[in-house]
Order: structure tokens, then sequence, then C-alpha cells
């Protein structure tokens, strides 16, 4: 059958039918799209927030810390912000961001229609996808917005951005956007991401880092130059040519950007080492100024200089990383499972294994990627490949044997410390002992530098202003002190012999079971009381003890700043066993130094806040007033006198003296029993410091530990920089002294009366009240070393 053709004018008719059918439809569909979203804004407009945000910008700066010189040492606070000015942002910075983010941005008004559709046309196309918000659309998202994906953030994403481009002009639309953007590495706004990755203000940028900077708002995380530096890369290309594209820069510029070497700044890179100090202060900035401090753009300028600072840093690392050379090999931090690749892929495998795990710049990080009991290969956390033989492996070579225990075995995969020895490399251990070290102006109080330990990431206890423990011979002048003011000088002679029971001639000691010793085993006999210091004779410090009795020791030492109830009410006093900080302890040091007048620590030097202004600064010293001293100046003067013979050959310090080349510092070493506390405590007139090691829990540091072997070099590592160029100081002896053949005494003295000797012809009549027997915890921790 012969099919019948639709005529051209009755096809005409059904495509006009059926064309009508679809616009009523297209058009039916627009007009209830119009109408929701006329109801849509109608709900939503009432609920967007008010725009003081944008309209009455206080962006969140961080609290900063400084040296006293003006180097950072500390940032806290959720971002690292720095607020410019649009005026102070450079034109090629804000031209490349437009570049990239915004080419239509002085055109639209904060929709941009043309960049909807060209997105549109990208995304239905199946090319890369394009966003399509403009900057005006990210600042109210960024302000005011959560990221979520929905239709109804994104409308009113859309309605924010029509307010506020009727509030604002373009110029502070765009510097609320390039203050208020998250680049990555917690760095928020262009002037904090220029700081973060290149070390520079924003004035000092080049094209090159311009671009890359400008690549960053649309994923900071992917396209990071510290942790992905090819995308970054990538992503900087694209904003060159976009640059070029609009003739910002010239095909020539663009050809130079690219070839420009970058120098991205590592975020392990620090300058100077205080974060214990760092926070302190942040801690004393929240008590002033509340919690908010941490946002309010806060600028903490401390009393430390950072030269010092990092060579008492410096100096305490060196100590315990020497300390834990010597203590047995304890295995590897981890065991991570590494495919058999070679190559890149094995790089890329062992770079991904390490993660998870801290690098260090002293204790490189490093994993094993091979092993044999002659060599051993670990490529560092940075993808440098180390080859360690030797001396670098003699210290692990138990743990190399094929019958080696797991759990000390080095085997693939285990991941190790690395540290450069003289000789190169060699495989370390993350030690376990610790360390503090303070030092303070004597006059001042200022402090010049303070370590709280071996590393605050891993423990951010503060053990010289926290850690209270046994003091050891290092308090011996303080109760020398108080001897002075019973009629004890310098030049009487004290028994070096073991204790007699009081009023007997027996050999026993007068508290049963304890026989108190000297840290060399030896007794001298009858020696001075300045010798006894000098050489920290135990028997000496008793005696002396015995002879103005515990209630006068204790009250005396109390002037010094130390706490009673810490103190033993027995005779381990003269030994060490009370407990003390090593701030404490630098205090009552630096009140010797300042000639018997009590100083008060002080580690802020002033506080600005964001607009510069500065809201705090200590009060000043009070006037020095005769009747302020803690301890007469003539009695400080002999103790110092003392203490600088510590120093000199011969005393248990006499290492400082030989090292610096100075004859101008004092000080004492002080070891607790079976080495469990190391320290040393000195001072030069211009300042006082005092280092500690041992422990966290309380065990020996080891049968050769003692301070002067583990304490006195940290405490002469900062005393060689902080000394540099200050002229050799000549102490002047106060009033109320007379010098009597070799030595000095106190006037009324002069010609004779002062306690003679002390044990030696008969037992002192102080000496024949009873003393409380000690506690048996503090007999097992007193003193025995010097």
């Amino acid at each position: 059958m012969k099919s019948i053709s639709p005529t051209p004018r009755r096809r005409w008719q059904a495509v006009r039918t059926t064309g009508k059918i679809v616009f009523g439809l297209v058009l039916a569909v627009a007009l209830v799209a119009a109408l929701g979203l006329g109801l849509a804004v109608a709900r939503l407009w009432p609920d967007l927030p008010p725009l003081d945000k944008v309209t009455h910008y206080e962006p969140q700066q961080p609290l900063i810390v400084y040296t006293a010189d003006g180097v950072q040492i500390g940032q806290f606070g959720a971002e690292r912000r720095q607020f410019v000015p649009i005026g102070a942002i450079p034109a090629m910075l804000q031209g490349a961001v437009l570049a990239i983010e915004d080419t239509r941005f002085e055109q639209h008004f904060g929709i941009d229609p043309i960049g909807i559709a060209r997105a549109l046309l990208a995304n239905v196309g199946g090319g890369m996808r394009q966003g399509a918000s403009t900057i005006t659309q990210q600042v109210a998202r960024n302000f005011f917005l959560s990221p979520s994906k929905t239709l109804e953030r994104k409308l009113k994403e859309v309605l924010l951005a029509l307010q506020i481009e009727r509030r604002l002009s373009k110029a502070q639309i765009l510097e609320l956007y390039m203050n208020q953007i998250y680049l990555g590495q917690r760095a928020y706004g262009f002037a904090a991401a220029a700081q973060v990755y290149f070390g520079k203000p924003l004035s000092a940028l080049s094209i090159a880092e311009s671009a890359m900077l400008a690549g960053l708002p649309q994923n900071p995380s992917y396209a990071n130059p510290v942790t992905n530096f090819a995308r970054a890369r990538a992503r900087q290309a694209l904003v060159l040519a976009r640059m070029e594209k609009i003739g910002l820069i010239t095909p020539d510029e663009r050809t130079a950007a690219l070839a420009e070497t970058l120098a991205i700044q590592l975020p392990t890179h620090t300058e100077v080492h205080a974060e214990y100090l760092a926070e302190m202060v942040r801690q004393a900035v929240v008590a002033r100024f509340g919690e908010t401090a941490n946002t309010q753009g806060y600028k903490v300028y401390t009393t430390v200089r950072a030269a010092e600072q990092q060579a008492a840093y410096a100096a305490l690392r060196a100590t315990v990383l020497d300390h834990e050379r010597y203590q047995p090999w304890r295995g590897p931090e981890a065991h991570e499972t590494l495919p058999f690749l070679r190559g890149v892929e094995l790089e890329r495998a062992a770079a991904q294994a390490l993660r998870d795990h801290q690098d260090d710049t002293d204790l490189r990080l490093a994993i094993v990627t091979e092993s044999t009991q002659r060599v051993v290969t670990a490529q560092l956390a940075t993808g440098e490949t180390i080859q360690l033989t030797g001396a670098g492996i003699a210290r692990v070579r138990a743990a190399l044997l094929p019958d080696a225990p797991e759990e000390r075995a080095i085997r693939r995969g285990a991941v190790v410390r690395l540290e450069g020895r003289d000789f190169g490399w060699a495989i370390a251990q993350w030690p376990q002992g610790q360390a503090a070290f303070v030092a303070l102006g004597p006059t001042s109080g200022r402090l010049q530098a303070l370590v709280g330990g071996f590393d605050f990431t891993r423990s951010p206890f503060n053990r010289a202003t926290q850690a209270w423990r046994q003091a050891g011979s290092s308090i011996k002048p303080f109760l020398y002190s108080a001897a002075l003011e019973q009629g004890v000088m310098p030049d009487t002679l004290v028994n070096d012999a073991p204790l007699l029971p009081t009023g007997t001639g027996d050999t026993e000691t007068a508290v049963t079971g304890w026989q108190p010793r000297n840290a060399d085993g030896q007794f001298d006999g009858p020696i001075t009381v300045r010798q006894g210091l000098v050489r920290s004779k135990n028997l000496v410090s008793l005696r002396l003890l015995q002879q103005i009795g515990l209630g006068s020791a204790r009250d005396w030492i109390h002037r010094f700043g130390f706490d009673p109830a810490r103190l033993p009410n027995d005779l381990t006093l003269a030994l060490g066993s009370g407990s003390t900080t090593p701030l404490q302890l630098a205090q009552a040091y630096a009140l010797l130094a300042n000639g018997g007048r009590e100083t008060t620590p002080v580690f802020i030097d002033r506080i600005t806040n964001a607009q510069g202004v500065v809201v705090f600064q200590p009060p000043p010293l009070p006037p020095h007033e005769a009747d302020g001293l803690a301890i007469p100046a003539r009695n400080a003067f002999l103790v110092n006198s003392m203490l600088l013979d510590v120093t000199r050959a011969g005393g248990t310090a006499a290492l400082a003296q030989r090292t610096l080349q100075r004859g101008d510092l004092h000080g004492k070493t002080g070891t607790t029993n079976d080495a469990v506390d190391a320290w040393f405590a000195g001072f030069h007139p211009s300042v006082a410091a005092v280092a500690w090691v041992g422990f966290d829990e309380p065990r020996s540091l080891g049968e050769q530990a003692s301070g002067s072997a583990l304490a006195l070099p940290i405490w002469i590592g900062f005393m060689d920089k902080a000394l540099a160029g200050v002229p050799e100081a000549t102490p002047v002896a106060p009033d109320g002294l007379v010098r009597v053949g070799d030595d000095w005494r106190y006037a009324e003295w002069a010609q004779g009366g002062q306690v003679a000797r002390i044990g030696i012809d008969a037992v002192p009549a102080a000496a024949s009240a009873p003393l409380a027997e000690p506690a048996a915890s503090a007999v097992s921790a007193a003193a025995t070393a010097p």
C-alpha cells in the first residue's frame, strides 16, 4: 500500500504546534523557576547575616613573639595573617590574582553572567571543569558561609555578593579578599603567604613569585609549593599565561619568570629555637588579655637576644646528644613496610613511609632501604640516600646480626635517626635524657636565654621553670653564706673527717645507718672553709650545718628565694637534698651577683596591639636602697670570692676559666647521689645562669656523669656567646671587710674572735644540740658528688 506523505504546509503546522507547546512548557518552567527563585530569595533574604564583618573588617591576626632584637621566635593562633592595605599591595600581584581568579572583576556587579556562561559551556562540553564564582562571591563565602556545595548556600552567596557590591568599592572588596583568603601552610592573606613561602614582604616579590602565590587560592592543598612543588609550578605557568594574555606582562617577562629559580622556605626552618619561652609568653598574654589574645594581632617583644638564645639551645642539644651516644641501642623508632622497588619508585615509597614521622635538624629522620652486617643504606626524609659503614654503624653492629632481637634489629623498613659526625653520618637514636638552661641579668632580672628541654614538640613540659629537682652541691654557697653571719670566716679551719656522734668519741656517725662521704672518697683533715667550698667537701658542709644549726640555716637559705617547704629538716640539707627549679636557682645566684639584692625575673619587654600601640611594659626597677638587701653586701662578696676560686685551677669548675680565658667567672657544680641530677650554677657580674641535666623519671645518668662533665659545658657554651666583647670585671670590696693574711674577714674579726676552727680541738658547742635524723628518702637522695 502506498504511503501518503504529509504536505509541506501540514508539516509546518505540526512544527509550529510543537514549538508552541515546547515554548509554553519552557515559559512555564521559567515562570515556575522564577517564582521559586523569588520565593527562595524572599525566604533567604531576611536570614542573610549583616555585613559588619566586611564593612568593619577586623582580621584575625596571630599573636607573634619576637626576641629583643626583632627575630620571630613564636606565633600563636589558628591563622597566620598580616593585614596590608590595598594601596600597599603591589599592582603586579593584584593583577596576577585578577588574571587567574576574576578577569572581569572591574566590569561585573558581584556575579558575572559571562563567566557563568563560559563555565557552563566548558563543563557541558566535557573539558576541565571551571568555576564561575567571582572574587566578590568568594569574599561572601569566606566571611559568611560554609564550603558545602548546596543550592541554598549558592543562592546566599549570590545575594551576599550583590549586597557587598552595593556597600563597598571594588578596591575594598579586593583588599578583603587578598587579606582573608586561605593560601595553605596556615597562611591567611597574601602578605602572610609571602613570608611563609618566600620569607619576604609583598614589595619584594618577583613576577614569578607573585604568579605562584596567585595560583594558590583555587586549591592551596593541591598546588602547594612546600608539599608539591611540581603541581605549584604547573599552576604558576597557567597564571603567567593568563597574565600575558591580558597584557599584564610581556612574552619576555613570562619566559624569564618561568626560568626563574624559586627558593621555597621549608616550614621546619626556624632561625632561633625559643619554643619554651614563646609558650611562657603566650600564657602570660592570655592571662592579661583573655583567650582571644591569640587572634588580636598582639606582638610581644621579649628580653632575650637571638644569638644568646640560640647559643644556649645549641649547647644544651650538644650535651644531651653527646650523653646519648654512650647509652645502649634501644632499637628503631618504628618499622615500615617498603615495597621492593628501585630508583624513583623506591624514593617515592620511602618518602611516603616517613610521612607521619617528625624530622629534626640534628637527628635526621631516615628509613633503611638495605642492610647488611657491613653496610646500611638509608634514605632521609628529604630524599637523599646515605650509605653508612665503619664508625657510622659501630654502635649498632649487634642489631645488624641475623639473630638480633626483633625490637632492636635494623632491617629494611626500619625508621632510624642519623646524625652528622666528624667522620660522616652515623646511626643515632632520640635521647631519653633531658636538660634545661636559664640565664638572667642580676640587676634587671631580664631573661637572656631559656631552654626548657631537648625538644618542645615532643615534650612541652618546661623544665627550666617547672621541674623541681634536688639541688646537690649547688646549694652549698647559701649554707656558707649563713655560716658567715655566725662568725665563720673563709679562713676558718674545718675538719674534713667522718662525723662523730654528738658528745662522744665513737666512730659511728651521728645518724644511725648513714655514713656521708666525700665524692673523691678522701678525707683531708683540717682545711679552710674556702677550700671546703672550692673542692666541694661534703663533710665540711655538714660540720658547718652542725655549727650554725638547722633552724638558722633554713631561715637564711629562705632569703635567697628557696621554698622552705621543699627544704629538708635534717643533715641532708647540707648536701642539697632540697628541691629547686633551674629558674629559682638562677635567681638565688643572681642575688649573689647583685651584691645581695633580690631580682625578679622579667621576660617581656613590651607588648603592642595590631595598630602598633604599646599596651604593656613592665614597671621600671625600683631605686637601690641599702635596707632593701636580702643579705649584707659584704656577705655576698665573700661568698662570691669563694665561688670565683671554684672556677680556677684546683676547683671543681676549673674548666670554665680555662675554656673562656676569663678571671671573672663564679660558680658551683652540683651532682646528686648516683648522678641523678647534674647542675652547674654560676655568674659573671652581668649575667647569672644555671644548667641542669637529668632524666624526667629520676635515675642515674651514669657512673662518669657529674655537674662538671654534663651541665658545665652547657653553661660555658652560652657564656662564650654572652660575654663576647664584654670587658673583664674586677670586684670591689664593700665596706665592712678587711684583708687578713691571704683572705678576707668581717672587719669586727680583724684581730680575732671569729670561729677559728670547727671539729678539730673539740666538738663545737652548737653541735651539742641534737639534730633531726634524715628521712629515709632524703638519705638515699642526698648529694655525695661535687
